[in-house]
């Protein structure tokens, strides 16, 4: 256990037994959206690259716009 997360923990071992619940709750649900998030992220790398794939090809072939044009449309 590092250092931080043992500082972390003597210092919710100091709160009502409700506190702590809810701490510890609080901190399974980020670890678990952490995990889903890893776990979406690198299955969706095929996709990732072959958006990025099109957008490349939609640049060479002169179909898109410098960013600063389109806000200044959205600004307007």
């Amino acid at each position: 256990m590092t250092t931080l997360l043992e500082r972390a923990v003597a210092e919710a071992s100091k709160l009502t037994m409700e506190q702590q619940n809810f701490v510890a709750a609080l901190l399974l649900r980020e670890m678990e959206s952490e995990k889903r998030w890893t776990e979406a992220f690198a299955k969706s790398q095929d996709v990732l690259a072959s958006l990025a794939d099109e957008a490349l090809m939609e640049f060479e072939r002169g179909e898109t716009k410098p960013l600063e044009e389109l806000l200044e449309i959205t600004n307007d």
